[in-house]
């Protein structure tokens, strides 16, 4: 199941940067848990379709449309799927990258929680703040 579940987790990422949001969420449980560390606008617990589709829709407006994430290791074991990425950004004319940790849990072929875990939180909370 754990390649499965990378391949789901991978596909999900494809589908973000393609815009593809409906795609996004059917990779998604409707009530996964959604957690961002830090003091920024974006930190906080979401929960369900509606609250993260609000967060994804913050954080394009907060980067104005610039947001993306580069992939650069999926890896999985049974239901833990665990991704090193680069989150790439601009706000307020500046751009930015961040190295990051996402750290998903699966069940049933769903995603039913995410963890971002940031190489520099208070960077991160200074750019999105």
């Amino acid at each position: 199941m754990s390649g499965s579940n990378a391949a789901i987790i991978r596909k999900a990422y494809q589908d973000f940067a393609q815009g593809d949001i409906a795609s996004v969420f059917a990779a998604f449980a409707a009530s996964i848990t959604w957690h961002i560390p830090g003091h920024s606008p974006l930190s906080g617990h979401y929960k369900g379709h509606d609250q993260v589709g609000g967060f994804f829709r913050r954080t394009m407006e907060l980067s104005e449309g610039s947001f993306s994430i580069d992939v650069h290791h999926v890896l999985a074991e049974d239901d833990l799927v665990v991704v090193l990425t680069t989150v790439n950004a601009r706000r307020n004319g500046i751009s930015a990258s961040f190295s990051e940790v996402h750290v998903w849990r699966m069940k049933d072929g769903e995603a039913i929680d995410f963890r971002e875990y940031q190489g520099d939180e208070q960077q991160e909370d200074r750019f999105w703040s």
